[in-house]
C-alpha cells in the first residue's frame, strides 16, 4: 500500500470513529475545528488521488446530481404501522391479550419514543449503505438514498465487525426543535415559506430532488429497528439489537429501555410525559414491542401491524377549532395583548378555551379574524397559541382585526412607543388592571414569594376594596380575609402568615417585585449589587448606564419609576409596614458576576429554573441561548444543538457535578 493510500486509509478511519463518538455517543474527542481541517486534509488527498475514491468515504455525502423524479422501491418486508392505545386502559388491554396467547404471567417489553419524523429503511451490504428508502405506503416507497447519505448521523459504513452481511435498518429521520427553528429563521430571512411543524421539515427535506439542497437541512436519524437480515447472526431480542446497532455506528435513541410488566410500561410512559416538553425533539407517543424476537415471531401479525408491538399516543398537541372572538387584555406594564376566545377544544390532554394573539402585528401577519378556524397548539405547559388560519374555511363577512385606541379597561389613550412591538394603556396604576397585574407580580414565587396569593384571590381583595395596591397587602385584617368567598379562619390565617413571612427579603428581590418594566430579575440583582435604595431613587440615566446590561431605555423607564410621586409614597408605605432587608446581604452574589451562562438538557438533582435562581444569587447571567458572549454551558441530560454550537464556540462546557460545585448546591 503506497503513503497515499495508507494516509486515506487512516484518515478515513479517524474521521468515522470521530463522527461516531459525536452522533452516536455524544461524547466528541476532538473540537470540530480538528474535525474539518481532517476531512479537507482527505479532500485533498482523494483530488490527488481519485482513483482511491470509495462511495463510503466521509467526502462523499454529497455530489449526487439533481434527480429529475424519485425512483420506486418495493420493500421485501412490508414497512407495518402499529396498533394504537390512547389510554391507560387500552395498554393494559394489549398486555393481557399478549399474556393470553403465550400464557404467560409477565412480559418483558423494550420500551422507546416515537419520534415525529419520517420512517426511512437503510439497506447495508457488507457494511456498505447501497440504498434507502422512505416507507411510503408500506410496501412500495421512494429511493431517497442521495439525500440520505447527506445526513452525518447515519454512517455510510458500519464500524466494527458482527454485523450481518445483509441489514435493513428502520429508523426515524427528524429535525431536532432549535434545528426546525433556525431553519423557519433562515426561510423567513430569505422570504421563502415557512413550515408548519418539524416533522412537515423534515418530509419536505428529505423529498427535495436536488441533494444539496437536503445536506442544508438540520436533518437527524435515530434507528428503532430491523428489517432484512441476510447471512449472519443478531442477538435474540429488539432492546440487544438496538444496542449492537449503537456498536456498529448508528445512532439510537437514549430514551430506551427494557421494561418487565404493565406497571414498568406505564411508569415509564408517565416519566416521558412529564420529559417529553424538554426533548430536543417532537414525540408523540411511546412505541412498546415485545422484546424476545422468538415470541415476537409466535405472536404474528394481524391485518397491517404486528400483534407485538402497540403505540401508546400522547395527547395530540394540536387541534382545530373556531375562533369565536378576539378580545384585548391588560397586562402589568400596560401592554394590550390581543386574545383568543375559542370555542372549547381537547389539546395536549386539556380543554383550551383562551389562547394567546402576542401582539397586533402578529395577529396582522397571521391575518387572524373572528369566525376564523384555526390551528391551536398546545406543547407542554406552554400557553396555547394560534399558530395558523384555514384561510379557504372563513366567513364571507369576515373583517380584519384593529386594535383599540384606548385601553379597554380604564378608557385612557392606547400608545405604541417606536420600535416597539405592544401597543399600551397609559394609565398606569390608575388602570385597574396594571394595577391588579402589579399585585400578582409582587407576590409571585420569583419576585416576594407570598404563598397562597394567585390571581383569583387578588382579583377578589381588589374588587372588594381591601387592596388597590402592593401597600395594601400589609394592612389586612384577618377578620375581613376571613369573610371573603371560600377563604374562612384557616385560609385567612394562612395568607396573612405567608404576608408577613415575606417581609424579610433581599433588596434585588423586591426591586424586582416593584415590576418596573423590563428590570427583570438579573437587572435587579445588578442594580442591587451598585446601589442602595435612596440612591437609585437619586440615580441619573447615566448613572444606571453605568450598570452591567442596563442600556439607555431602561434606565429610563428606573428613572421614570422612581420620579413617580404615587410609587415613592407606595414604597414608603411598604417599607414602614415592616418590609426589610439585610444592608449588605449582597455582597456574596457577585461571585460569578459578569458570567453569562446557558443551561441544556435535563439535570437530575435540580430542576433548571432552580438552577437558574442559584446561579443569578451569585451574580451570573443566564441566557437562553448560545453565543459568542456565553461563558459557560451547563450540559444535563440529553443536551441538543446547544451542545454542538457551544463545541463550535468552544466555550467552556460543565456537567451537573460542576454546578452543584459552583453554587454550593446543599
Amino acid at each position: 500500500m503506497g503513503s497515499g493510500e495508507s494516509k486515506i486509509t487512516e484518515l478515513r478511519r479517524q474521521l468515522n470513529e470521530y463522527s461516531y463518538r459525536y452522533h452516536v455517543l455524544d461524547d466528541p474527542i476532538v473540537p470540530d475545528a480538528e474535525y474539518d481541517r481532517l476531512l479537507q486534509e482527505l479532500v485533498n488527498l482523494e483530488n490527488e488521488y481519485p482513483e482511491l475514491v470509495t462511495r463510503d468515504s466521509p467526502t462523499q455525502r454529497v455530489g449526487e446530481r439533481p434527480l429529475s423524479e424519485f425512483s420506486q422501491v418495493t420493500h421485501d418486508i412490508p414497512m407495518l404501522s402499529l396498533e394504537n392505545a390512547f389510554s391507560n386502559e387500552e395498554l393494559i388491554a394489549f398486555d393481557k391479550r399478549i399474556r393470553d396467547r403465550l400464557d404467560s404471567a409477565e412480559i418483558q417489553y423494550a420500551a422507546e419514543v416515537k419520534l415525529d419524523g419520517l420512517a426511512i429503511s437503510l439497506l447495508y451490504q457488507d457494511g456498505k449503505l447501497v440504498r434507502a428508502a422512505t416507507r411510503g405506503d408500506g410496501t412500495t416507497g421512494e429511493d431517497v438514498t442521495a439525500n440520505i447519505r447527506t445526513i452525518k448521523s447515519i454512517p455510510l459504513a458500519l464500524r466494527l465487525t458482527g454485523f450481518p452481511a445483509r441489514l435493513e435498518v428502520r429508523g426515524e429521520v427528524f429535525m431536532t426543535k432549535s434545528g426546525f427553528e433556525e431553519l423557519n429563521n433562515r426561510q423567513q430571512a430569505e422570504d421563502e415559506k415557512l413550515f408548519a411543524n418539524p416533522r412537515n421539515a423534515a418530509a419536505g427535506s428529505l423529498r427535495q430532488l436536488d441533494p444539496r439542497i437536503t445536506a442544508a437541512r438540520p436533518l437527524h436519524f435515530l434507528a428503532h429497528g430491523i428489517g432484512i437480515v441476510g447471512s449472519g447472526e443478531i442477538p435474540s431480542s429488539h432492546f440487544d439489537i438496538l444496542q449492537s446497532m449503537k456498536t456498529w455506528g448508528l445512532p439510537v435513541s437514549a430514551e430506551t429501555e427494557r421494561v418487565a410488566g404493565i406497571e414498568e410500561c406505564i411508569d415509564f410512559y408517565r416519566k416521558i410525559s412529564e420529559k417529553r416538553a424538554r426533548l430536543p425533539y417532537e414525540i408523540d407517543g411511546i412505541v412498546f414491542k415485545v422484546d424476545d424476537l422468538k415470541l415476537q415471531a409466535e405472536l404474528g401479525f394481524v391485518s397491517r401491524a404486528p400483534r407485538w408491538a402497540v403505540a401508546c399516543k400522547f395527547p395530540p398537541e394540536e387541534a382545530l377549532t373556531e375562533l369565536l372572538d378576539i378580545e384585548v387584555q391588560v397586562g402589568r406594564t400596560g401592554a394590550l395583548t390581543p386574545v383568543a376566545r375559542l370555542r372549547p377544544v381537547r389539546v395536549g390532554g386539556v380543554t383550551v378555551t383562551n389562547a394567546t394573539l402576542h401582539n397586533s402585528d402578529e395577529v396582522q401577519r397571521k391575518d387572524v379574524r373572528a369566525g376564523d378556524t384555526v390551528v391551536i397548539r398546545r406543547a407542554g405547559d406552554v400557553i396555547p397559541e394560534v399558530v395558523r388560519v384555514i384561510a379557504e374555511k372563513r366567513p364571507e363577512a369576515s373583517q380584519p382585526f384593529r386594535m383599540p385606541g384606548q385601553c379597554p379597561v380604564c378608557g385612557s389613550p392606547a400608545e405604541r412607543v417606536e420600535g416597539e412591538a405592544a401597543i399600551r394603556c397609559t394609565g398606569g396604576l390608575h388602570c385597574s388592571a396594571q394595577a391588579i397585574q402589579s399585585i400578582i407580580h409582587y407576590a409571585s414565587r420569583t419576585a416576594m414569594d407570598i404563598t397562597g396569593l394567585g390571581e383569583k384571590l387578588v382579583e377578589q381583595l381588589f374588587n372588594t376594596g381591601l387592596v388597590s395596591n402592593i401597600a395594601d397587602l400589609y394592612q389586612l385584617e384577618h377578620e375581613r380575609v376571613a369573610a371573603l368567598e371560600r377563604m374562612g379562619d384557616k385560609s385567612a390565617e394562612n395568607l396573612l402568615r405567608a404576608i408577613e413571612t415575606s417581609k424579610n427579603t433581599h433588596f434585588d428581590k423586591f426591586l424586582y417585585a416593584l415590576g418596573i418594566r423590563e428590570v427583570g430579575e438579573t437587572t435587579a440583582r445588578n442594580l442591587a449589587l451598585h446601589f442602595q435604595l435612596d440612591e437609585i431613587k437619586k440615580a441619573t440615566q447615566a448613572d444606571l448606564c453605568q450598570v452591567r446590561d442596563i442600556g439607555p431605555v431602561v434606565a429610563d423607564n428606573i428613572v421614570r419609576f422612581f420620579r413617580d410621586e404615587q410609587n415613592l409614597s407606595i414604597i414608603d408605605q411598604v417599607l414602614r409596614s415592616g418590609v426589610n432587608w439585610e444592608s449588605g446581604q449582597n455582597d456574596d452574589i457577585a461571585d460569578l458576576q459578569g458570567k453569562t451562562f446557558v443551561i441544556t438538557g435535563t439535570l437530575a438533582s435540580l430542576s433548571r429554573a432552580k438552577a437558574k435562581e442559584k446561579l443569578i444569587a451569585k451574580g451570573a447571567k443566564v441566557s437562553a441561548s448560545v453565543s459568542g458572549k456565553t461563558d459557560y454551558l451547563i450540559a444535563g441530560e440529553n443536551p441538543g444543538s446547544k451542545l454542538d454550537k457551544a463545541r463550535e464556540l468552544s466555550i467552556n462546557i460543565i456537567d451537573e457535578t460542576e454546578l452543584l460545585e459552583i453554587i454550593d448546591f446543599a
